[in-house]
């Protein structure tokens, strides 16, 4: 049987996944009523890539589905290879389908001599001959204009944000931004919930040696249960510093909510050992059984994708699943 679906015009969709998040794949598969591309993929004794797909594709339109998990550099490459491989095999769209977008932290120059790495990685998938990018929570929106092409920013907040409602009334919540550069986010979480919003600022204190960083806190936390609030947890230092500043501000407890569980190094062992109550994350990238803990919670992303790719194979809105108009 071969895979792929087809449309009312006799378009055919073919969903080719890396080998990065196979678990993710599967179940975007099954949400669209598909089978993935059979595709071979191995990796040379020198650590060069290989990739070939096990049927035609020629006029198909073709998303590639490959989450820029760790190691970060080799799921890139792969699926800028299975980009080539489909342009080369005469497939009429390629759409990358990047759930958690490597590089997105590095979106501007802070000082001189510095790379626009997220600029690099908008370039490297239009050589490689992708049409379109769709991604889960960028870390920062300019990035969207750093490919010539449409670009699918999917939301993962109202997912995450209904959960949280399950687990405490809205009216017992405050958002609470990390940092100033999560203020938007919160912002947009603050909306949703109907809850007030705080912000942790962090800043040097000149009186003390070596340059300690000291929190300050805009908003009432006294007595609430605070939502911390990002895009991802990476080593997990920033949040469980936050979450201490908001107990000591007499918050009555902390969950947090990111969209892309990295938990690189010391995370879980910072996270599992820290006051906080919950830890909610999607599964955006693959969580391994040892980086879990009773503490987390894995909601899956798999029916957001599936709709989304759905919306622009029938040529529909993606904006319209997040309440958008066209």
């Amino acid at each position: 049987m071969s895979a792929g679906i087809s449309n009312a015009n006799e378009r055919r969709l073919v969903l080719v996944s890396g080998r990065a998040h196979p678990e993710l794949a599967l179940q975007v598969a099954e949400g669209l009523g598909t089978e993935l591309l059979p595709t071979d993929a191995y990796t040379f004794a020198n650590g060069e890539l290989y990739i070939r797909f096990g049927e035609s594709v020629r006029g198909a339109d073709a998303f590639v589905l490959q989450s820029h998990a760790a190691p970060i550099n080799k799921s890139i490459m792969e699926q800028l290879i299975m980009v080539d491989a489909l342009k080369r095999a005469s497939a009429a769209r390629i759409t990358v389908v990047a759930p958690c977008y490597g590089y997105a932290r590095q979106d501007k120059k802070h000082r001189g001599r510095e790379p626009i790495s997220a600029r690099l990685m908008a370039d490297l998938f239009k050589t490689a001959g992708a049409h379109r990018i769709m991604s889960v929570d960028l870390h920062a929106a300019q990035i969207q204009g750093f490919f010539d092409g449409p670009v699918d920013h999917l939301w993962a907040m109202p997912l995450l944000a209904q959960y949280v409602r399950t687990r405490v009334a809205p009216d017992h919540i405050t958002v609470v931004s990390p940092d100033a550069g999560r203020v938007r986010l919160a912002d947009q979480w603050s909306d949703f919930l109907g809850a007030p919003l705080a912000i942790i600022h962090k800043r040097r204190d000149p009186s003390i040696a070596n340059q300690v960083r000291v929190h300050e806190l805009v908003g009432e936390v006294q007595g609430r249960t605070c939502v911390l609030v990002d895009d991802m947890i990476d080593t997990g230092g920033t949040i469980v510093q936050a979450a201490e500043a908001l107990f000591e501000n007499g918050a009555a407890s902390v969950i947090v909510a990111c969209t892309h569980g990295l938990l690189s190094g010391p995370a879980v062992e910072r996270l599992r050992d820290s006051n906080i109550t919950e830890v909610v994350v999607t599964d955006t990238l693959p969580i391994a059984d040892e980086k879990r803990f009773d503490k987390l919670m894995v909601l899956p992303i798999a029916p957001l994708i599936a709709r989304a790719i759905r919306e622009v194979f029938d040529d529909g809105s993606v904006t319209s699943l997040f309440g958008g108009n066209s």
